[in-house]
């Protein structure tokens, strides 16, 4: 549910006469041509000795049996599932699941993937669980995990269930299946002057009354779905081997959860507190029963907690949970509601834009001793904001990457807080050649964008010979970003240089007190890693975008210096190695104490790491101005 809390808004703007439509695109036909890379169930080839080891969470990161931190970056798979046309799966078959985990990994730059399940068709008649999609649904992920990338499952549901709309509707929803909406008598659905699909979550009586009795497990709805969720998480557990379960990150138990409505005197926080925490600790149980006890449950909190329009903003954040520690992770949504509402902000977003919004994430998340993820953010890609996203999504990444905006970054570095890991919505391999019977209505074929409530965000499409295209400009998509820090990540800054329309963006230039490292940076992309060293022996691993070819990279630390690095090897202080899955995505690893700054002994010493591809074949005299500068640097601010 990506633009939910900003579409609310947009109704008072219609209301007071300021209007905006949403753009489309023509519709072509299409199928995906067989995969770039077709994979079996062996292990992720190309994988290394410390590769693949499942992860948990330890001092607030999620970190692998290394004991390195891991960042987890990539996509919701996908809004699909909220759609009939493949029966509530992400793709029509395992071979356009492989075409498209491939795109993720070598397009998209993605080491996970948020997958999205469908509770109306992993139990349509209640009590019994379908096995067949089950089964449907581990094959598909099973072509990521053979990709390398990390799964986190997600029962999804959208204004509860599509069963609560009729064949006219103008509006439909995604999640229970059509027995739990027959058991609740709801009154027909109607939303009044509601010309956006969210404004159905306060207006909707029938949306309000359903999600209300399943919070109050009216006719046992919430025990039908513990169970069912129990059911598909042994299922997995059962038919994924033990390397490919290693992959599986955790789950997520409900998307945006919300009341409906509220009891009298009940307050948003209260809600949390009574309804959303117990369910979440018997979900916590059925994850334990199901063989996941070693995995957390990634648990969000009321979906309007974060709002960035004060008048729809609520008390949350599971405040009252206490200490969540290694078995739940935060887990939250942002969208910029006042981007999407086209008036509340006229311009573009710019450096430092949700410095305030991602640093409350993590200011949340620290307090309830744990790890934090943004499992979905984004913006449209048609209509009439949708000039907005390319700044929106850099000012997004920017603030996954650090809590201090690109002109504050290098003189404050210390401050950037911890590296949040994130999934955009979405990556929906059929945006715009969809073939959607709305609500089951064959008069309202639905093709274009997301084919679901006018949505339009999927990062990438087919083209006309189907493959795998991005929708999104590359230099935004695909980034560097530290996979795996052996030790203690201190500041990460990236300036992707992406593009809006012609004008290139830089928000973190190389400042001039430091000349040569600017010198050497020039007009490249550049990415800046400082960390303390950890105990374990595993490399510091940094995802290489396709722009940073091997042969034009160039890398400056206090491990030593390179251009055009070689193959990694274990002797080898920086090198590039293939990431694993076979998908030809590349990845810096960095090894050994090097001379560092502080604690000599290797643990805890200070090293950091410059990557960029804006110099082309530097001599030894600027590479070694530019590691004295950088080394002058981090000494002096951390």
């Amino acid at each position: 549910m990506s633009t939910v809390r900003a579409r609310l808004f947009l109704v008072l703007v219609v209301l007071c006469g300021l209007l905006t439509a949403a753009g489309t695109r023509p519709a072509t036909a299409g199928t995906p041509t067989t995969p770039l890379n077709p994979t079996t169930h062996a292990a992720p080839s190309d994988s290394l000795w410390f590769d693949g080891a499942p992860l948990t969470v330890r001092n607030g990161r999620f970190t692998d049996g290394q004991g390195r931190e891991i960042v987890l970056r990539g996509y919701n798979v996908s809004g699909e599932t909220k759609l009939e046309e493949n029966g509530g799966l992400p793709f029509a078959s395992v071979a356009d699941a492989r075409t498209s985990a491939t795109a993720l990994r070598a397009l998209g730059g993605g080491n996970a993937v948020r997958f999205l399940l469908s509770w109306a068709h992993a139990e349509p008649v209640r009590g019994q669980t379908d096995t067949a999609y089950l089964a449907a649904v581990t094959e598909q992920m099973r072509a990521f995990l053979d990709a390398g990338i990390r799964v986190y499952p997600d029962f999804h549901q959208d204004l509860y269930s599509r069963h609560l709309f009729n064949t006219g509707s103008w509006y439909t929803g995604d999640g229970a299946p059509k027995w739990a909406v027959d058991a609740g008598s709801y009154p027909k659905e109607y939303c009044g002057i509601c010309l956006f699909w969210g404004q159905n979550i306060t207006q909707n009586a029938a949306v309000q009354k359903a999600q209300y009795d399943f919070w109050h497990n009216a006719h046992g709805l919430q025990d039908a779905f513990l169970t069912t969720a129990q059911s598909a998480m042994t299922y997995l557990r059962q038919h994924l081997d033990e390397g490919e379960f290693a992959g599986i990150v955790g789950f997520d138990p409900y998307n945006e959860p919300y009341a409906g409505s509220y009891d009298s005197g009940q307050t948003s926080r209260v809600w949390e507190r009574d309804l959303l925490w117990p369910f979440y600790a018997k979900f916590r149980a059925r994850m334990d029963a199901a063989g996941w006890q070693d995995k957390p449950a990634l648990v969000e909190p009321n979906l309007f907690w974060n709002a960035n329009i004060s008048t729809q903003k609520q008390e949350g954040g599971l405040l009252d949970a206490g200490t969540l520690g290694p078995r739940y992770v935060f887990n939250t949504h942002f969208y910029d509601q006042k981007a999407i509402s086209g008036i509340l902000m006229w311009g573009k977003a710019a450096d430092g834009q949700y410095a305030s919004d991602f640093g409350a994430v993590r200011d949340r998340a620290s307090a309830a001793g744990t790890a934090a993820v943004v499992s979905e953010f984004g913006h449209p890609l048609s209509g009439t904001v949708s000039d907005k996203a390319p700044t929106v999504l850099k000012a997004m990444y920017q603030a996954l990457d650090s809590r201090i905006s690109g002109a504050s970054w290098w003189t404050n570095p210390a401050a950037s807080g911890p590296v949040l890991s994130g999934s955009q919505w979405q990556w929906d391999l059929y945006s715009g050649r969809h073939h959607e019977l709305m609500n089951g209505n064959p008069d309202k074929v639905r093709t274009t964008g997301d084919a679901w409530n006018d949505e339009d965000l999927s990062a990438v499409r087919l083209d006309d010979s189907g493959h795998a295209t991005l929708r999104q400009d590359g230099r935004l998509l695909d980034r560097v970003y530290p996979s795996a820090t052996a030790g203690t990540a201190l500041a990460f800054t990236y300036e992707d240089r992406s593009r809006d329309g012609s004008t290139t963006l830089t928000w973190n230039p190389v400042p001039s007190a430091l000349p040569n490292v600017a010198r050497l940076v020039g007009s490249g992309q550049y990415g800046l890693l400082v960390w303390r060293s950890g105990n374990g022996t595993a490399p510091t691993e940094l995802h290489l975008p396709a722009t940073f070819p091997t042969s034009a990279t160039t890398v400056v630390s206090d491990l030593g210096t390179a251009y055009g690095p070689p193959a990694y090897g274990p002797s080898t202080p920086l090198g590039v190695a293939p990431e694993p899955g076979g998908t030809g995505s590349r990845r810096l690893l960095l090894t050994g104490t090097g001379t560092g700054t502080g604690t000599e002994a290797g643990t805890g010493a200070l090293h950091y790491a410059l990557v960029t591809n804006g110099a082309t074949a530097p001599s030894a005299d600027l590479l070694g101005a530019a590691r004295s500068e950088l080394a002058a640097w981090a000494a002096a601010r951390f």
